[in-house]
């Protein structure tokens, strides 16, 4: 992927820091929609999709049925939407 690539899709994506959780764990991460209709709209927007999996990025994992097994960290993960309990934005304090 050259630079011109990286930059178009930079651009013409929405990032939000998300809390999902599940039945089994916590993950915090990154999702991404592309730039189209509202910023307001993008966690419904991705829930609504139609498809199955949730893609990820730069996130942590957590094991609520294990809390002291240690936090992951992972580049990429893939949820499947009908796993998730709880999904909102997470703003940095």
């Amino acid at each position: 992927m050259d630079n011109k690539e990286i930059l178009e899709l930079s651009t013409s994506a929405w990032r939000e820091k998300v809390y999902i959780e599940t039945s089994e764990h916590v993950i915090c991460g990154y999702v991404f929609m592309p730039k189209i209709g509202k910023k307001t709209r993008l966690l419904t927007e991705i829930l609504n999709t139609g498809k199955t999996f949730l893609a990820v990025k730069n996130c942590t994992l957590e094991y609520k049925l294990n809390p002291g097994r240690a936090v992951e960290q992972h580049e990429f993960m893939q949820v499947n939407i009908s796993s998730i309990l709880i999904m909102r934005p997470l703003y940095d304090e």
